[in-house]
């Protein structure tokens, strides 16, 4: 977790070298960066944790130019990407598809499920599976269950992985992007008594 007199000291830091701009330095657990009047601007770095509880950024994002500056690369993925209009194949990618802010950004809006009743009397569990096409542009298109389990659930995983924003970084094959089957995992699991 990062040092919260250190943050105060560079929001300090940020004011005095912008005085009478509306800019400040921004930083949680997951992301630092420029406000400015409550828009993220500039280089942004977001963070994830390694198995061994180690913090490390996964991405840095510049918010102005709208451009993808690094990656921490993953293992690698294989992906249905579409080579010509209807004509899909499975490959590895250059570069994954990428939710702006990396998995603790998505992660915020997987946490919205609603449990449903039906579900959770008939003690349904278990994580359905939802597919979508990421296009060129890093637009989400096409949601289906691609592996249900009932009870509701595949409906209330449905509606979360729609409000989703499209804050995509498109997959990419060499210099160019590319669109990519992309499969969201939701987990549904009851509280122990």
């Amino acid at each position: 977790m990062k040092n919260p007199t250190l943050a105060g000291l560079s929001l300090l830091l940020t004011c005095a070298a912008f005085p009478g701009m509306a800019q400040k330095l921004y930083t949680s657990e997951w992301e630092s960066g420029i406000l400015e009047k409550k828009t993220k601007v500039g280089v942004w770095e977001y963070f994830s944790y390694t198995p061994s509880k180690r913090q490390v950024v996964v991405q840095r994002y510049d918010h102005t130019a709208n451009k993808l500056v690094y990656y921490r690369p993953i293992s690698e993925t294989y992906y249905n990407i579409e080579v010509r209009p209807g004509q899909w194949t499975r490959r590895l990618v250059d570069q994954p598809p990428l939710y702006i802010g990396g998995d603790p950004a998505l992660a915020n809006y997987t946490t919205k499920l609603n449990y449903p009743s039906a579900a959770q009397e008939r003690n349904i569990q278990g994580r359905v599976i939802i597919s979508f096409t990421l296009d060129t542009l890093g637009h989400a298109t096409n949601h289906k269950v691609l592996r249900g389990i009932g009870g509701g659930c595949d409906e209330e995983a449905m509606r979360v992985a729609r409000t989703i924003p499209d804050q995509w970084i498109p997959a990419r094959v060499g210099p160019r992007a590319v669109p990519v089957e992309y499969e969201l995992p939701l987990t549904f699991r009851l509280a122990a008594p």
